[in-house]
């Protein structure tokens, strides 16, 4: 059975098998399958593959990852949007209140972990402390609790876990996240409320979720009853998530447990389990890494990898490729003891198995202790004895952090000579190629390109050809041109604009249009597509010779119309280091260089006049800064800014739409927007 066949049997699986998922949303029935579906399917297994390979594999010897461990902190925490690291500003904590159950007293409490940016929390500690304690940071999971249309956190929902560490001489601070906490912010952007500009931005809830975590442990580090040197870290599901970003990018961690939040690319992009998780589940994944590296980084301080067998969002497989790879790193330290994976019976729950390894883990690791568990963690509390806050504060900054958290470019002026744009051209477009294009592949030959057909229609001639931009994909590149063009006569003596070829980059709505009057030249070429003959007409109306570009997802490889399908191909992409439109740049880069070294191929030279409009001008914008053949650009409907358009990883992070103008009025001759020279 083909490769591909297997992917597309296992997401049906997967999609059979899913009954909920972590932001507690059923599952549905995928949409019938098309070309376009199986390419991308293709697509996906050959880069995940690809990554997974990478993972790791470089390290051979203690000091290769000694040597890089600082590195990939580096690159985790700015694929959290933490790099910079934000100002340790003032906690300013306050208690609102106080409740007690027999041996155990929690205190509601709040902090801000940035100015305006409150974190809701139940402290559970021993009723009486002699000495310092061990302490645990407990991250929830989405776990919503809603009374009357008022949230009480999901720190209540997961309470049993606090009373049990206050009962058993631990204090215990369990925090709300900014989804389902007391205020509730979002971690759907992508998932659900098509923030496509969080990309953009290099924005992920996670590295609020993250950050919150550090100043938690800040809290728990100037608390009286708390021994700084005994913290550990432990959550489910997305607290699981959580969990790991904290352990991997903090050194106070000593001991974590990550329960049921972490799986391979395999799992989440081949087998389709992104589409069971919401956004704080990812960073952005800018140093395209598998998830055994964020593993690692924990090493070699105690680590146990908790799950159950039958999780359908993080299946069983992946949870074992995470823990073999991230063994090679325990090993290399001579921590093997250190590393431990539990797996037991069940599907996506709090189950009580998990939580007995969970507390043993930690007393063996905080407390020095091996005694068994004899104590249940039961809940203690009503919710309304857990709530924080009797009236929201008005300087909230929770339901808004995604736009401020991960600040833009700062850009200074233009550049106002030809010398500094070129310099700034030369610095943004190195910062392109590394955190926004990092995906495209290395600088290689001409792409093979294959003329399919001609046909002769009146007086023009169409040829139908295709070219080889990125494995699996095979793209149409079709050329429309009068069979009186001076532009392919030697000894034609205009030059200028009528030597110019029209390239035009297509969007699907372009593609249609355009299908339309080809289907009047090859009908058996467009099956389904009703032939219109003044679209036709309008498509040589001009007299020049045109070549219609449609890359990846677009026209014969477009992928599923069903938009929640198409949701998650894109979160897909994020989830391999790139975005659909970044490969779909790479695709038009990719047809220029094959019209310019197989142009005989063709009977059509150069130079080029590259267009497109909407979508389609944006593409073609970003083309033409990484190609040295066009030598005038003309875009109608260009989006304002990066935030309208579509989605480039952490693009707006180094520049915005005015200056890509900017740069590519100093690489073409000349540019035209809706009609005026810039």
């Amino acid at each position: 059975m083909r490769p591909s066949l297997l992917v597309a049997l296992a997401t049906v699986l997967c999609w059979l098998n899913w009954i909920s998922i972590s932001c507690g949303q059923a599952q549905e029935p995928p949409t019938d399958t098309t070309n376009g579906d199986r390419l991308v399917a293709e697509y996906f297994e050959l880069q995940t593959q690809e990554l997974s390979e990478k993972s790791l594999a470089e390290i051979e010897t203690l000091e290769d990852w000694t040597s890089r461990r600082e590195t990939y902190r580096q690159q985790l925490l700015d694929m959290l949007g933490l790099d910079p690291m934000p100002a340790r500003s003032e906690l300013n904590t306050t208690v609102t209140g106080e409740a007690r159950k027999d041996d155990v007293v929690v205190e509601k409490l709040h902090f801000q972990s940035m100015p305006g940016l409150y974190v809701t929390a139940n402290l559970y500690r021993p009723a009486e402390v002699d000495e310092p304690l061990p302490a645990v940071l407990y991250v929830c999971g989405h776990g919503r609790v809603v009374e009357d249309g008022v949230s009480y956190g999901n720190k209540v929902y997961y309470q049993h876990h606090g009373a049990w560490f206050a009962r058993n001489g631990y204090v215990c601070l369990v925090i709300d996240t900014i989804q389902l906490g007391e205020i509730e912010g979002i971690h759907h952007g992508t998932y659900r409320e098509k923030m496509w500009w969080w990309n953009n931005r290099g924005y992920t809830p996670a590295g609020v979720e993250a950050w919150n975590c550090t100043r938690a442990i800040d809290l728990l580090e100037s608390r009286p009853e708390v021994d700084p040197k005994r913290i550990g870290v432990t959550g489910r599901s997305g607290g699981g998530a959580y969990s790991w970003w904290l352990a991997a990018i903090d050194e106070r961690i000593q001991a974590a447990i990550p329960v049921a939040g972490i799986t391979n690319l395999q799992n989440h992009v081949v087998d389709g389990c992104v589409s069971g998780h919401c956004d704080c589940m990812y960073m952005v994944n800018t140093y395209r890494w598998d998830f055994p590296i964020v593993a690692a980084l924990v090493a070699p301080r105690p680590l146990l990898i908790s799950n159950t067998d039958r999780d359908s969002i993080f299946p069983l497989d992946g949870v074992v490729d995470v823990h073999a790879k991230v063994r090679k790193i325990y090993e290399l330290y001579g921590a093997d003891e250190n590393l431990g994976l539990q797996i037991t019976s069940g599907p996506h729950q709090d189950t009580q198995e998990l939580r007995i390894h969970a507390f043993r883990w930690l007393n063996r690791h905080l407390r020095g202790d091996e005694s068994l568990i004899e104590m249940a963690a039961t809940k203690l509390f009503e919710p309304e004895q857990l709530k924080v806050f009797d009236q929201l504060p008005e300087d909230e900054r929770v339901t808004t952090i995604h736009e401020t958290f991960v600040p833009t470019a700062t850009l200074d002026g233009e550049p106002d000579t030809p010398e500094k744009l070129a310099t700034a051209a030369k610095n943004w477009k190195e910062q392109l190629r590394t955190k926004t294009f990092a995906a495209w592949p290395e600088e290689t030959a001409s792409p093979e390109l294959n003329v399919v057909s001609k046909v002769q229609h009146g007086d023009a001639q169409v040829t139908f050809a295709e070219y080889s931009s990125q494995t699996p994909y095979r793209l149409p590149l079709i050329v429309c041109r009068p069979i009186q063009d001076s532009t392919n006569d030697p000894k034609a003596e205009q030059a200028g604009k009528n030597n110019q070829v029209d390239v035009v980059v297509l969007d699907q709505a372009r593609w249609e249009r355009v299908a339309s009057g080809l289907a009047v030249v090859a009908p058996e070429r467009f099956a389904g597509v009703q032939p219109d003959a003044e679209v036709w007409k309008r498509l040589t109306s001009l007299g020049r010779t045109t070549v219609w570009v449609a890359p990846r997802g677009v026209g014969p490889t477009e992928w599923s119309r069903d938009e929640r399908d198409r949701t998650h191909i894109r979160r897909r992409f994020m989830l391999l280091g790139q975005t659909a439109a970044g490969m779909q740049i790479f695709d038009v880069v990719s047809a220029l260089k094959a019209l310019n070294n197989q142009h005989n191929k063709l009977a059509v030279s150069g130079p080029w006049n590259l267009k497109g409009s909407g979508d389609a001008a944006f593409l073609a914008l970003h083309t033409s800064l990484w190609s040295d053949s066009i030598v005038e650009l003309q875009l109608t409907d260009l989006p304002a800014s990066n935030r309208e358009s579509p989605d480039l990883l952490n693009v707006s992070r180094i520049v915005d739409l005015p200056q890509l103008v900017q740069m590519a009025t100093g690489q073409v001759s000349t540019v035209v927007i809706d009609g005026i020279t810039k």
